[in-house]
Order: structure tokens, then sequence, then C-alpha cells
């Protein structure tokens, strides 16, 4: 079978959990990837000659917030060449590849090439949670906002599929038909790496743009940090930067006590599973960093905050023993809900087909 995978750019989760079911899809069938930027160096490292590089979306930041104005016109500006660059990719794939099925992590590409060929289309990803399952947390009124419009986002992207794959960490009761909720995609490294338990703390951060951070962990001066995200090699006291290793990252994670971070999906659904705590704080006007987050606090799991400061952490870091026991109770294994989930649908489409 020959299947078109769509992978979005934005922040790097996308790209390393696809990298995971392309991995097993491509053990029994014709992969091809579209994604860009990041994602595609990071990819087509990993799977050359089944990797297409297209123009995506992006998010744009200011004060380690998404900023809306920004982001419309940052995309705005880049349209007419990511439009061509596309519109000469869609054609280059008619040409050279018969599709068979689409699917897509949440990316709009091949979506839409799926809708144009009417080709059978899945959707794997954790977003459709927003419009396909009963969420039981409390939404906030400073949040709604950002909820409905998450929400209404979500419904409009990736709608009308054959069939949702939801990733989730947390459980949740499906409301919509042709919807199946499946545990997070876990790297093969994330489940093979040795757990343990040293001194330090692991912290990761997207956004640069929040400058005060290694200050505010130097008040924390009873705990040693190892800081991700800034891609330098520095010590500042108690804080150590890390450079970007995949395997230092891993390492780092699987020894840690505990994990701070914002509230992306894939490291929280990694931390989980290796059963650290987490001290969640969202990136700001980003609904499923959000809900991530929140559920992250509703399952005992960890900390929701709506500011990286020093009295959170602390009061974060005097909880971790509680946390540890309850998460004691999360089990996973590995991706086989998910690949066995995979593997029944393809194999039943294929046979459709012949």
């Amino acid at each position: 079978m020959n299947i078109l995978y769509g992978v979005p750019s934005e922040g790097m989760g996308h790209a390393t959990r696809s990298k995971v079911l392309i991995a097993h899809l491509l053990e029994k069938h014709n992969v091809q990837v579209v994604t860009s930027d990041r994602a595609f160096t990071f990819l087509n490292e990993s799977f050359p000659g089944h990797v297409q590089e297209i123009k995506g979306f992006h998010f744009a930041y200011k004060d380690a917030k998404v900023s809306i104005w920004g982001t419309f016109k940052q995309n705005l500006m880049d349209a007419p060449e990511s439009l061509r660059v596309n519109f000469n990719k869609y054609r280059e794939l008619d040409k050279t590849f018969k599709v068979d099925l689409v699917i897509s992590d949440f990316e709009s590409f091949s979506f839409f090439y799926a809708k144009q060929h009417n080709l059978p289309l899945i959707s794997v990803d954790n977003m459709q949670v927003l419009s396909r399952g009963k969420l039981e947390i409390e939404i906030p009124e400073s949040e709604k906002g950002n909820f409905n419009l998450s929400k209404n986002l979500t419904k409009v992207k990736i709608h009308g599929c054959d069939h949702y794959f939801i990733t989730s960490f947390f459980p949740v009761e499906v409301r919509k038909p042709r919807t199946t909720i499946v545990p997070p995609i876990l790297r093969d490294v994330i489940i093979n790496a040795p757990v343990s338990e040293e001194n330090h703390i692991l912290v990761y951060q997207t956004s640069t743009s929040q400058g005060n951070i290694i200050g505010i962990l130097n008040e924390v001066s009873t705990e040693q940090f190892k800081l991700y995200g800034y891609n330098r090699s520095e010590v500042h006291g108690n804080v150590t930067l890390m450079p970007f290793s995949e395997e230092a990252f891993v390492a780092d994670l699987a020894s840690s006590k505990a994990v701070i971070s914002n509230g992306g999906f894939t490291l929280l659904g990694e931390a989980v599973f290796m059963g650290k705590p987490v001290c969640s704080i969202p990136v700001k006007a980003q609904f499923e960093q959000y809900l991530n987050a929140a559920y992250i606090e509703k399952l005992g799991y960890g900390r929701n905050f709506p500011d990286f400061n020093s009295e959170s952490i602390k009061e974060f870091i005097n909880e971790i023993s509680g946390f540890k026991e309850n998460l004691k109770h999360y089990k996973q294994d590995g991706n086989k809900v998910l690949f066995e989930e995979i593997d029944y649908f393809t194999e039943h489409l294929k046979a459709k087909q012949d």
C-alpha cells in the first residue's frame, strides 16, 4: 500500500512521534512523508528517499506567548512562496506516487491532498480530543476563548476523516463515532531507557524569549537543574545549560527526579510513562498545552502553573513524593495498542481495495 503521511513542522513533538509510526508502516508499506523545516531535516535523515519538503505553518511568539497577530502576519508574508512550493509538490506527487491512503498528524497539505483525490484519510494526533472527546477539567474564564478557538480550528483543519486515532496519557470518553483513544506514541529510546533517580531536575523550555529562567532556577538553590532548549553548554550556579542531543536528553530525562516543562504533549507523555512528576507551565494562548497541564494536575501527576517562578517550583518540589506514588498506577505497553489498531485498519482497507 502507498501511504502519504503529513507531519507539521511547528515544534519537534510531531516529528519525533511520527517517526515511530512511519518506521512501523515502512515494514509493510511504501510511505512518502510531506513536512518542512526542522521536521524535514530530522525525518529525512531517518528515512532518506521517503521525505518530501513542503512549506508549513508557523507560530510567532512574543513574551513566551503565542502572538495571534504575529502568527497571522508571518504566515501571510510567507503565503506566496508557500503556495508556489506546495503546488509544485502537489503536481509532483500526482506524477510519481499513486497514493492509496493518507495519514495526517494535524497537517494540512496531506489533508487537502486526500480530499482533492477522494482518498481514505485517517488522523493520528492528540489535538482531536478537543472536538471528539469529553473533557473532564474545569476551564477557567481566562482560557475559554482559547478553548473555543482551538476547538473550532481542530474541527475545521482535519475534518471528515475515515477514522481518528487520538493519542492521550489521560482517560477520555469518546463522544463521536470513528474515534479510538490510544496511548501516546513513544520512541524506542524512551521505551528501552533504564529509569533511575539521580539528583537533578530536567527543565525543557522551547520559548527562549522568557529570558529570566536561569535566574528563577538559581533562586531554588537546593536543587540541581539541567536546562534544555537554549542549545548552549554553560553552567550558571545550580543550572547547567545542555546543548541539543537526543541521547543526552533521554538519559537525563530517565535519570531525573522530576521534569519542568511547558505543556507540550510529547514530553509530558514520555515523563508520565517513565513515572516522572511534572511541573507544567503551558505556553499562553495555546489551549492544547493548558489542557495537557490541567490533566497532569487532575490526575495527581504534578502541577499546572500559569507562570514560571521560584515559588511555584518550590511548591511543586515539596509534593514530588506524592506525585511519584500516583504515577505508579499509570500503565502503557509501549506502542502495542496503536500499532495493532493501525495494522487492522490498513489490512482491511487493502483487502477492500483489492
